[in-house]
């Protein structure tokens, strides 16, 4: 059924993303699928890395440890974006058309007052995504 699957992933939250991830692998053995995450990091230095090049190097290291912990391997795959916070959804849209991705297995928090002004990420690919999303509540 599913082929390919995408896990977004924020390193600045990673002890968040186990449920995800969790269910991500899950899924990934019951169809024998590749499991992907998809991290965007920025071209500027941040708290996480100061290269692009540093921000690929720990989510590698991440997608390593996590393929250890579950027990299916995660690819990674390290977008960069000049502001994140701006263009975070359509980056992770076209990486998820690029790799051929088929399911995307997303974290998300409960919905404050501002996602009802403004969707959240998870939302806006629940709403524009070509692919089937599962958003999955922290």
């Amino acid at each position: 059924m599913f082929s390919n699957i995408m896990i977004p992933v924020d390193l600045r939250h990673a002890n968040r993303l186990d449920k995800a991830l969790s269910i991500a692998a899950d899924i990934a053995k019951l169809y024998t699928a590749k499991a992907h995450i998809v991290g965007v990091g920025q071209s500027l230095p941040t708290e996480i890395a100061r290269t692009p090049g540093e921000y690929a190097e720990k989510l590698a290291a991440f997608a390593a440890d996590r393929s250890k912990a579950l027990g299916v391997t995660f690819k990674p795959h390290a977008e960069i974006s000049h502001d994140p916070a701006v263009d975070l959804d359509a980056v992770l849209k076209r990486a998820a058309d690029a790799i051929g991705i088929d399911l995307i297995v997303m974290a998300s928090h409960v919905p404050s007052f501002a996602e009802y002004l403004i969707a959240s990420n998870a939302g806006y690919l629940a709403l524009h995504a070509s692919m089937s999303v599962l958003i999955v509540r922290q």
